[in-house]
């Protein structure tokens, strides 16, 4: 017999109906043939580990510099090492970021920064254990250790990023020891810091070539939680982490003949500040010269709707967003989407 991918419903909850900017292009087509929901079978038997920390996400940009200076004073991130080609910030004492030197010709069109891998620490960590598993699968690990004791593998994952499993004793031991104070390097910011934190990983826009593929995988892998599967995308919550949102090709569809969906890519972050004023924190991104606009998810007013955000842009070209939503309210985004409303067909 096959198994398949539980897919966890949220509640019904009674909201307003969606506008057409809503996100997800199915939530008006919810239960069509070209948005079935179907779930599709494991890529293999459930590994029954834990995600307990982000170990950190690395982007390729043009201009390190430039947009780790960005980050520290929009976003209060902290500088842990700084030189001509790369930048590691933590992000308070929960995530590191890493800015690595790429040649401005190695991107296409106007955006010069892309996510190229991630890593998250996972328990319960036995490294022999993890690579046995981990090739039991299917997946061919590479392992990259050092002397102070971090341990990993990496692995594909199936668009083909760089997804790193860690025994946690890199960045999240040194978040962990404090990067306060230590600013090496630290470039001229672009504006006055506006005193936010940045206290959530609210989502990842993970664009798939078949999302439903990909969040099997990562479901399976990892243990990550879906909370609905809308027939376009399907919004994942990662352990204690955050959430992240795998949109992309539906292999389910009539009209799917098995090409890549979309172009793989992670096409935004969003992260959740404190503190939130809806009003003051566009105030202060129109101060900066930002020019927010916003996004609500489901295109209600900004003041009245379930999820919160602005997006602005990078000094590099790419597509940051701000929003409200903590830990207590992540489920704010996908309660917002959800097809599963009245009044939403």
């Amino acid at each position: 017999m096959r198994t398949f991918i539980g897919l966890a419903i949220v509640s019904a909850f009674c909201l307003p109906a969606a506008s057409a900017f809503a996100q997800g292009r199915c939530i008006r087509a919810y239960g069509t043939p070209a948005c079935n929901t179907d779930p599709i079978p494991r890529p293999f038997d459930p590994t029954e580990w834990r995600t307990t920390a982000l170990e950190h996400i690395t982007f390729r940009v043009a201009d390190p510099q430039r947009e780790a200076a960005f980050y520290a004073a929009l976003m209060g991130w902290t500088i842990r090492s700084s030189d001509r080609t790369l930048v590691v910030m933590d992000i308070g004492s929960w995530g590191t970021v890493i800015f690595k030197s790429a040649p401005v010709e190695s991107f296409a069109g106007t955006v010069h920064a892309a996510v190229e891998g991630f890593g998250f620490a996972i328990e319960p960590w036995d490294a022999v254990a993890v690579e046995s598993a981990l090739r039991r699968r299917g997946l061919t690990p590479v392992r990259d250790n050092s002397a102070d004791g971090f341990q990993s593998f990496h692995v594909k994952d199936p668009d083909g990023f760089d997804l790193q499993l860690t025994n946690g004793a890199r960045h999240v031991r040194a978040r962990r020891a404090g990067s306060a104070g230590r600013q090496p390097g630290t470039p001229s910011q672009p504006f006055a810091p506006t005193g936010w934190r940045t206290v959530w990983l609210d989502h990842f826009s993970f664009n798939a070539a078949n999302y439903k593929a990909s969040a099997a995988f990562y479901a399976t892998l990892l243990g990550w939680q879906p909370t609905y599967d809308e027939g376009s995308q399907n919004e994942l919550m990662m352990a204690d982490i955050g959430d992240i949102i795998v949109r992309g090709g539906n292999p389910l569809s009539p009209a799917s003949d098995g090409a890549r969906g979309e172009r793989a890519r992670i096409d935004h972050i969003s992260w959740g500040i404190e503190p939130w004023n809806t009003d003051v924190v566009k105030k202060e991104l129109d101060a900066r010269g930002l020019a927010p606009t916003i996004d609500t998810s489901d295109g209600n007013e900004i003041h009245v709707a379930q999820f919160k955000s602005y997006h602005v842009v990078t000094p590099n070209g790419y597509n940051l967003q701000i929003s409200y939503n903590t830990h207590d309210t992540r489920l704010n985004l996908a309660i917002s989407v959800n097809p599963r409303r009245p009044g939403i067909h």
